[in-house]
């Protein structure tokens, strides 16, 4: 058998070829054979292999560079997460085999799963799977990884009635697919997962709402524990009034998104996400009118679009007799040397004393009164404020619309007259899976758009973008969403077609991201393997007032 030598920690090794990457961690010692790990000694559970994140029981073909991944990490997290979904749909199989159980979006610290009958689910059920999960831990059973014939995935998935993952295979129409598998159950691999079901023994099943169950996973924030659960009933009804819009539409996994696309109905589908977010900004603008507000606070995590949003929510209360005028919070930035620092010692952007705060309060205080004021305007380039010459004050038919990443914060709003505020709290929750088991994830989906935006506005490199990443998800945790639950209403801005069209910008923008860039590397690796599921949709359905064009250019927003 030929050989091949790999390299960890600059210890270097040589066996044979085909190997799996437990055997070469074997040989440094770092995994004992036929041991079983648990979660809490903080085990390997995958590796960075040239840079591309892989399970442990992927096989070697070649000179390669191996760096072990632990769970406690990031990474390591995200396989956990992974697994954890993968023994949950097993364990569904064994309790309900005639049932078949879907993922679907996450909620805080969870993923919430139903059945695909959307039939009621009942704590007993709940408990029946929660046992057989933890008997599957307790067990420790091996979860292989095999390649299959495409047509012997598909004969399984069809006896299964795994119509979406069916679905999906069928559109990539490849000749050969890996997948994860114990026993007869198999799901296909788009990101590794553990090899022993042994290390998953921390998370909560708990029945959800009618019809589904919430899988929780620890935070990152403490993970050898599982915090105290946290509803967010405002989140989980946006995303099953959008659940039941992709029931109508025909449209609620990849598979079936690309076979509109590929069937000639792009266009048409495309028009009609775009008509629902009109009719829903609409909407909004209604229940404003009904408060009798003055004040509309925006918030919302990074590429959410909420100067966009802030924009066409503008039009639609002119069309309802009001003068709205739009205050950005990024205008009341201080320079960066003035902000609190991160944990690494770097400015903390997110963080709200980042912003001038008094300088907040006192332009709305003397608004509120009728009083003018110039309001400022920040430079980002040069991070210095200037005053608008002409000043705004408000009048009888005007309205304020506030936004920025901090709107809901209550430090801004709690001065003011709650009966004159309403608070709206918008995100991209992506709603479609990638299959039956795997779903699209809405931090990924933000993710792709601030790249492209990043690129196109401030020319910034994929891997700058990819590098900063961490740290604004972190502030978004720290900062905002713990403030979701204070809007009036939210806003999903996540339009079900714009994977297919940021596809067509972002693929060659990643695929320029190079080896030596490290955790940069492996993110676009990632992102691009998953994009690889994806057809393309033409940037030219897209209309010139949709949100999505705050990222792609072209909007008729942009001055």
């Amino acid at each position: 058998m030929k050989k091949i030598k790999v390299d960890i920690d600059k210890s270097y090794y040589e066996l044979e070829k085909y190997s799996t990457i437990s055997d070469a961690f074997a040989l440094k010692g770092l995994i004992e054979k036929d041991r079983v790990y648990k979660y809490l000694e903080n085990p390997i559970v995958g590796a960075k292999v040239n840079g591309e994140t892989k399970g442990l029981r992927d096989v070697l073909t070649s000179t390669s560079q191996l760096e072990p991944i632990y769970v406690f990490e990031s990474l390591g997290r995200r396989i956990y997460r992974h697994s954890i979904c993968f023994l949950l749909s097993y364990a569904a199989t064994l309790v309900v085999p005639e049932r078949h159980l879907v993922i679907g979006h996450s909620l805080g610290d969870g993923f919430y799963f139903s059945f695909e009958d959307d039939e009621y689910v009942d704590s007993v059920l709940v408990d029946k799977i929660r046992i057989a999960m933890e008997r599957l831990v307790r067990d420790g059973i091996d979860i292989d990884y095999e390649t299959l014939s495409g047509e012997e995935a598909l004969d399984i998935l069809a006896q299964r009635g795994n119509e979406k993952t069916r679905l999906l295979l069928c559109s990539k129409n490849k000749s050969s697919v890996d997948v994860y598998k114990i026993g007869s159950y198999i799901q296909l691999s788009y990101e590794p997962i553990v090899p022993n079901t042994s290390i998953l023994s921390l998370w909560e099943l708990k029945k959800y709402g009618e019809k589904g169950m919430l899988l929780r996973y620890p935070v990152s924030q403490n993970v050898k524990e599982m915090q105290k659960f946290r509803d967010n009933p405002l989140l989980f009804k946006v995303f099953e009034e959008y659940k039941t819009w992709g029931k109508v539409l025909g449209v609620r996994s990849l598979g079936e998104m690309n076979r509109v696309t590929v069937t000639g109905g792009g266009r048409e589908y495309v028009k009609l996400c775009e008509d629902l977010h009109r009719r829903k900004i609409a909407a909004i603008a209604d229940r404003i009118k009904e408060k009798g507000a003055k004040i509309v606070f925006v918030a919302g995590p990074s590429s959410s679009g909420k100067t966009t949003f802030a924009k066409r929510l503008s039009e639609e209360l002119r069309l309802l007799g009001f003068k709205p005028f739009k205050i950005s919070l990024d205008d009341y930035y201080n320079p960066p040397s003035m902000a609190p620092l991160d944990k690494e010692g770097k400015p903390d952007l997110e963080a709200l004393e980042a912003l001038n705060v008094d300088l907040i309060d006192s332009n709305m205080e003397s608004l509120l009164e009728g009083k003018p004021v110039n309001l400022p305007q920040y430079d980002f380039n040069t991070h210095i404020t200037t005053f608008s010459p002409v000043p705004v004050q408000m009048g009888e038919k005007t309205i304020m619309v506030v936004e920025g990443i901090h709107a809901l914060n209550k430090r801004i709003t709690e001065g003011i007259d709650q009966r004159f505020i309403y608070k709206v709290y918008i995100s991209a929750l992506t709603h479609i899976n990638l299959d039956d088991s795997n779903r699209v994830s809405t931090a990924d989906n933000r993710l792709l758009r601030r790249i492209v935006r990043d690129y196109r506005t401030r020319g910034m490199s994929a891997e700058r973008t990819l590098n900063m990443w961490d740290s604004v998800t972190r502030g978004e945790t720290e900062h905002i969403y713990p403030n979701q639950n204070n809007a009036d209403v939210m806003f999903n801005s996540a339009l079900d077609y714009e994977i297919g069209v940021l596809s067509t910008y972002v693929i060659p923008l990643l695929s320029s991201v190079g080896k030596d860039e490290g955790k940069a590397y492996t993110i676009s690796r990632r992102l691009l393997s998953f994009l690889d599921n994806v057809y393309p949709i033409p940037g030219s359905y897209v209309p010139s007032d949709s949100l999505l064009r705050e990222f792609i250019g072209e909007s008729d927003y942009e001055h």
